[in-house]
């Protein structure tokens, strides 16, 4: 796994999430398909998840968690040079998503890119803006995860519909050459060839797997929990051993939140206990691109993530794909 340290002047500045209002719980779920709220809780640890109305997509969603970072924190969005959207369920193949958000966000001219890298795009972005920052292409670059997954999802499958949510989170990159925030990084993909967790586009089959063609998501939860459960730790120890840490340095560990199930048994794995992970599953469902920043959006409410904490996001999931950050929490003005 390509690990690399790192020296950046990138900071975080800013932060920002969204949700929708409306509610899907495991009771709503039980009028729909054969379930009930005891069977979900015991295998995902979900209760409820948001979903959006009718005519509500990922750019909505992204425009509202950076006029939240913006409101929050005092920024004016306007001087962003770039701009990248974390989505797998954009609004169109093209114009991108970012493009859309760039524009209604007034800033003119700015880069606007989206990344296609399924549950690990958020922390795949943040590598990337961290890149265009250190390279002295761009000064400020926003990165935002934002899922629709309820747009996705087949309502009378029982294994996929109990899972996904929609969201999003923002971060603000900027240069600062007195200060940085990040420590490590890490991306790998071992590459599905096998349509293990898929949604259809152009091609009929991956490899000799046929695809649904309803552009509905489809998952073989079984392959994708066994692959977490061994490459994740393995991860995580040696993003620790590149920089002589041991697992009790971390003092937040915030992997995607797929499953409550998948995340504990991760984090024995990894040597990090559950009071010392952060997750966003069990109101807001599995969020793809969007749960790393709104567990991030749930600690900062509730007081526990503080300045100087040293914290490891890890994405992972579609495309068999990983990208992890080790970072010391900023303070945010």
């Amino acid at each position: 796994m390509p690990i690399t340290r790192l020296h950046t002047k990138a900071r975080i500045t800013a932060f920002g999430s969204f949700v929708p209002e409306r509610r899907l719980t495991n009771n709503d779920l039980a009028a729909m398909v054969d379930t009930n709220d005891e069977w979900i809780v015991t295998r995902t640890g979900m209760k409820e998840r948001r979903i959006v109305d009718p005519g509500v997509y990922a750019s909505d969603l992204a425009v509202k968690a950076a006029n939240d970072l913006a409101e929050r924190h005092g920024v004016d969005l306007r001087p962003v040079d770039a701009v990248l959207v974390a989505t797998s369920t954009p609004d169109a193949f093209f114009p991108n998503t970012a493009a859309l958000v760039q524009a209604r966000l007034g800033m003119h001219d700015a880069l606007a890119l989206d990344i296609s890298n399924a549950c690990a795009g958020f922390v795949s972005g943040l590598q990337l803006g961290i890149g265009l920052i250190e390279a002295g292409m761009h000064q400020r670059v926003l990165v935002i995860g934002t899922e629709v997954l309820s747009q996705t999802v087949d309502y009378t499958d029982r294994s996929t519909c109990i899972l996904f949510g929609d969201g999003a989170g923002a971060m603000l990159l900027e240069a600062d050459d007195r200060r940085d925030s990040f420590m490590a990084s890490l991306s790998a993909t071992t590459g599905d060839t096998e349509a293990v967790l898929y949604r259809r586009a152009t091609a009929d089959r991956i490899g000799d797997v046929e695809l649904r063609e309803d552009g509905k998501l489809v998952q073989n939860g079984r392959v994708l929990y066994k692959w977490a459960l061994q490459q994740i730790p393995i991860g995580v120890g040696n993003i620790l051993s590149q920089l002589q840490l041991h697992a009790d340095a971390v003092d937040w560990f915030i992997p995607h939140s797929a499953n409550l199930r998948m995340i504990e048994a991760i984090s024995e794995r990894s040597g990090i206990p559950m009071e010392r992970t952060l997750t966003s599953v069990t109101y807001y469902g599995n969020t793809s691109a969007a749960s790393i920043p709104l567990a991030i959006s749930l600690a900062l409410a509730a007081g526990k993530l503080k300045p100087g904490d040293t914290t490891l996001l890890y994405g992972f999931g579609g495309g068999f794909s990983q990208a992890a950050l080790l970072l010391r929490w900023p303070e945010l003005q």
